[in-house]
């Protein structure tokens, strides 16, 4: 019986290549290609393939995202093709089937199918769906909350990360700034800077990190320091330890 099989990536050429080369193998069948990770759900649910070779850096939806979205049941054994580091590669060789780093050779590929075939007719259907729901939890950062719950006063207070314009730390405290308001947080400058995401705060000094999109105009200080105007017309100081923070802005 021939084993059916998808191939996934966005990358035309290595579609191209990786049809080419299964084509030539008697044991597959080919049930089809999809460019992106969204068309990639659908034929998965579509044609119901025993195995799938999946991209895994692809846009809008990622190998990752594509076996997110289906349900354990759902998922077939997975070759992965990336050029992910090392350190990821770790996770691939515990949990996947296996992997093809780009660029690989028809030797590589043959060898990669090998092991997806002798690792179907040896593991049970469920055996693969919890490889693959490991990896993911290993590989997939775990989603931020969007909001913040703050005590005081015998109520609690929940602030909306996006809504929150700069942080400043005050003793054993932080203290949000939302528009007017401030609200005084028990955390430390290094725990809240973890809980915030990366690409929409950054700290630019010991006591002070803000959201880069309320940020107005710089002003060179003295000593490589500059003044960060926000929109509001707020004013803190970007302290010449943490100017590297400026490339994040898209300041060389």
């Amino acid at each position: 019986m021939k084993m059916r099989t998808l191939v996934i990536d966005d990358e035309p050429l290595a579609r191209e290549r990786l049809t080419m080369l299964l084509r030539a193998e008697v044991e597959i069948e080919l049930a089809g290609e999809a460019a992106n990770g969204r068309d990639a759900v659908a034929l998965i649910r579509q044609t119901k393939p025993e195995l799938i070779f999946l991209d895994v850096q692809m846009p809008e939806l990622d190998g990752f995202g594509v076996l997110a979205e289906l349900a354990e049941d759902e998922r077939p054994a997975v070759v992965f093709v990336t050029a992910y580091d090392k350190f990821a590669l770790k996770a691939f060789e515990v949990h996947a089937v296996d992997y093809l780093l780009k660029p690989f050779d028809k030797e590589r590929f043959q060898t990669a199918l090998r092991r997806a075939l002798e690792h179907l007719a040896r593991k049970q259907p469920q055996e693969i769906h919890e490889q693959l729901s490991a990896l993911l939890n290993e590989l997939r950062p775990a989603p931020q909350p969007d909001r913040i719950a703050v005590k005081g006063d015998g109520r609690v207070v929940f602030v909306k990360i996006a809504d929150i314009d700069w942080v400043e730390a005050a003793d054993n405290y932080v203290s949000l700034h939302v528009g007017k308001e401030s609200h005084l947080l028990r955390e430390t400058m290094t725990n809240i800077e973890a809980k915030l995401p990366r690409e929409k705060f950054i700290r630019i000094s010991r006591s002070t990190m803000v959201n880069v999109e309320r940020i107005k105009e710089l002003q060179p200080l003295f000593h490589g320091e500059y003044s960060v105007i926000l929109r509001d017309g707020t004013k803190v100081t970007l302290s010449r330890s943490y100017r590297d923070k400026l490339q994040q802005l898209g300041i060389p």
